[in-house]
């Protein structure tokens, strides 16, 4: 049985921008599927309207309004503008419920490179070997089953251990089988960028629900040029919160090479 992200956000053609995805078992976080799923689906629905390869994602931005529960939905794709170099397109997920989750992307070709420098420098980590694995962020049982298809080794402040700066960092990668590679492309990067807890669980000291609203993701850099069996060096911080909303930046990177960024606000449900 295959239970990568790649087949677990597999779609059936439906008619042109249509298409059905069931929502599978395995894959949850609380009610509904997590989000990395639910965005990365909605990816590969918009990817899949694009006849362009050489146009690839840029950015994505999405919110996630109600539970995606398991079962059958519906996607639908509009293509907002295509230009002669970018495309702008947006996708909604609906269940019996209604719209469920919604999200728009900006394929585009390649650009001459600019002389831009900027000053983020990759996380320093100890060798993935040195760092024990978790299967859950320090919590067993109570992580939700979608973390199973996930490898992290979590470095200092662990999730609910009462830390006083909000952060989370580590090595993450998709959990796959012996000698099986999982696939690379964008809407695993989404994946990944949503796999850990969110940072402010670090200043807790006992379980507490939260969930994302909204979600933003840069993908830097061709995920066709990375090397599928490395894992990644995640990282993340708190920049505000007030309300029971924070608002968390998060990069993910392969080497040197900062492969994406995300930012995303999650509320705190209880």
């Amino acid at each position: 049985m295959d239970d990568s992200f790649a087949a677990a956000s597999a779609l059936t053609p439906a008619g042109e921008g249509r298409f059905t995805w069931s929502v599978p078992d395995g894959w949850q976080q609380g009610k509904g599927a997590f989000g990395g799923i639910v965005l990365g689906t909605l990816l590969r629905a918009m990817t899949a309207c694009e006849p362009d390869a050489a146009r690839r994602v840029r950015s994505l931005s999405g919110e996630l309004p109600a539970a995606v529960v398991l079962g059958a939905t519906e996607i639908a794709v509009e293509i907002l503008r295509r230009g002669g170099g970018t495309t702008f397109v947006q996708a909604r997920a609906t269940q019996a419920s209604g719209t469920v989750a919604r999200a728009s992307a900006l394929f585009a070709l390649s650009r001459p490179a600019g002389s831009t420098r900027t000053s983020v420098t990759p996380p320093v980590l100890p060798p993935i070997g040195d760092v024990a694995p978790r299967p859950t962020p320090e919590v067993g049982a109570i992580a939700p089953p979608f973390t199973n298809h996930y490898e992290y080794r979590p470095l200092p402040p662990y999730a609910y251990s009462s830390a006083p700066v909000a952060a989370a960092g580590g090595w993450v990668r998709e959990r796959m089988a012996p000698g099986v590679v999982a696939p690379l492309d964008g809407p695993a990067i989404i994946g990944l960028l949503d796999a850990w807890w969110p940072a402010a669980l670090a200043c807790e000291s006992t379980p507490r629900p939260m969930a994302t609203v909204t979600f933003t993701a840069e993908v830097l850099v061709d995920p066709a040029t990375l090397d599928a069996e490395a894992p990644f060096a995640y990282r993340a911080r708190i920049e505000g919160a007030a309300d029971g909303f924070s608002v968390e930046c998060r990069e993910l990177w392969q080497g040197t090479t900062l492969v994406a960024l995300n930012q995303q606000v999650f509320a705190i449900l209880a």
